[in-house]
């Protein structure tokens, strides 16, 4: 239910009907899109796909770089009645294997050059593959379109793979509800309108790169998406496009911060915004410095319950390491060992309750028992609640203070890394007889990944050979930045490979350094 009568949640597709005509909505390569244009696109292809894929629910995937399809599929999808299934173009054929068949896609549209580094067995025989430019001209082809649509709001809407810190990627199921709300609450904040444009750089299969284009166009602005080759190219997009607002993750705003900004080009921004990892003090100095006008909005979230707390841009110099407080339709709740609200100061959980709880891990009861739990006594909202597994405090002024996580998640580049996933792809290529992945401080990333082996027995070429099998297994972002090979591996007095004592052991040596491999 929406928090507000005057504001009643609609199904996603109906954000398209919110712009004026004439004004931009989504500059594309090929040209820009009117919002009038915008409305005309997403329903032929809507309608395409429900005559493609009768069956209402269906999942149907996405794999290709950002352009017409990747930025209409979200709102075509669930005109349709479908469930969409965006994959990250950085992914290769392992996982994007796991994806199709986790999520029963009956349909996987994307680039030529990608669908052909698919093998037989990637691709369940229930799942067609289809050009991204074929698709799309098929659908610019049909004589009619389709009306919005008249889902309910809790109905599924997508699918976000993200990576737990174990196993392999799990998907989050979101409602129209959750992406309507979350479009709303994020123009609402942020103070997004009509003449605003956003830079699309974010990858548009996770939930902050999605809502890029979901919250601008909420506002009724235009988007700009762009898949930079270098932190120049950004620089070039504003100037050229006019661009309003940012969103970045940490280690973009060093590159932003380390290019040459011309005055004028620096004032077009009217917003920075911040999520997939924490400012330093340093990086929020340099923002300010070097983008003066521009209001800058950390915020914290997870892709479980969208997001969760935002700093207001008024406390950033005088609050740089707070979360800030809860976003619009967000209670966050702080809630210790004794399963009570924390006192001020006091460490606890961060719980997330309220209308944009995901729906869970899709087909993965077990797992979503152990993230989605009944919200705590205190919540005004109750209902299932997304215990996140970080340690947060409640300062007396109601500002939140993150403390650290609970799990072995490694976050590089904005990545959420599975340490599984990268021991599962070292241990498969037979070269190694153990392996434990783990996120190592690092200036640029925010993490690195390092990856400690021990070579299997029967191997005599593994050290030159691993580093060439991970490349063709694993996407770019999960590459090892470091492998350590040792003769034998730390056990821990519970039998398992000791993660906390290797840690320990790379960060020292690095202090001291340099890790050695």
């Amino acid at each position: 239910m929406s928090d507000s009568a005057e504001n009643p949640i609609l199904p996603l597709d109906h954000l398209v009907l919110r712009g004026v005509d004439s004004d931009d909505a989504l500059v594309l390569r090929e040209g820009v899109l009117s919002w009038k244009d915008l409305r005309r696109r997403v329903s032929l292809l809507a309608a395409w796909l429900a005559r493609e894929v009768p069956e209402r629910g269906a999942r149907v995937a996405t794999w290709a770089a950002k352009g017409e399809l990747t930025c209409l599929m979200p709102l075509a999808a669930a005109r349709a009645g479908l469930v969409h299934v965006p994959v990250n173009p950085l992914l290769k054929h392992a996982q994007v294997a796991h994806i199709l068949s986790d999520s029963g896609a009956v349909l996987l549209i994307g680039t030529p050059a990608r669908l052909k580094t698919l093998e037989a067995d990637d691709v369940p025989a229930h799942c067609r593959q289809l050009g991204e430019a074929e698709a799309l001209s098929t659908a610019a082809e049909l004589d009619g379109d389709m009306l919005p649509s008249e889902a309910d709001p809790d109905d599924l809407a997508a699918i976000l793979y993200t990576s737990g810190s174990t196993g392999r990627p799990k998907g989050v199921m979101l409602s129209h509800a959750n992406m309507w709300l979350g479009a709303e609450s994020v123009a609402d904040y942020l103070g997004l309108a009509r003449d605003d444009r956003t830079l699309a750089v974010l990858p548009l299969s996770f939930d902050y790169g999605q809502n890029q284009l979901l919250s601008t166009w909420h506002a009724g602005g235009c988007v700009v998406p762009l898949d930079y080759l270098m932190p120049r190219d950004l620089v070039k997009a504003v100037e050229k496009h006019a661009i309003t607002t940012l969103a970045a993750v940490p280690p973009l705003w060093v590159q932003v911060t380390e290019m040459e900004w011309p005055v004028q080009t620096a004032s077009r921004l009217r917003r920075l915004t911040n999520s997939g990892g924490a400012l330093t003090v340093d990086l929020v100095r340099r923002l300010r410095a070097l983008f003066p006008q521009a209001r800058l909005f950390p915020m914290y979230g997870l892709t479980e319950a969208f997001r969760s707390t935002y700093l207001d841009p008024d406390l950033v110099d005088t609050h740089p390491t707070s979360m800030g407080m809860a976003i619009p339709h967000a209670e966050i709740l702080v809630i210790n060992d004794l399963n009570t609200v924390s006192q001020d100061g006091e460490e606890g959980e961060l719980v997330h309750c309220g209308p944009l709880v995901a729906q869970g891990y899709w087909q993965d009861p077990a797992r979503t028992a152990e993230r989605y739990r009944p919200a705590p006594a205190a919540s005004r909202y109750g209902g299932i609640a997304v215990w996140s597994g970080d340690r947060v405090k409640r300062e007396p002024d109601g500002l939140l203070y993150f403390v650290g996580r609970r799990d072995a998640m490694i976050k590089s580049a904005g990545n959420r890394i599975s340490p599984q996933e990268v021991e599962d792809a070292a241990l498969a290529t037979g070269l190694v007889a153990e392996a434990v992945a783990l996120g190592v401080p690092d200036e640029r990333l925010g993490q690195a990944v390092h990856l400690v082996v021990r070579a299997s027995p029967e191997t005599s070429d593994a050290v030159e050979e691993l580093p060439r099998k991970l490349m063709q297994e694993l996407p770019n972002f999960m590459h090892p930045k470091v492998i350590h090979w040792r003769e034998t591996m730390p056990v821990s007095p519970n039998g398992k490979l000791d993660r906390t004592g290797l840690a320990t052991e790379i960060v020292h040596g690095i202090e001291q350094g340099g890790a050695a491999a």
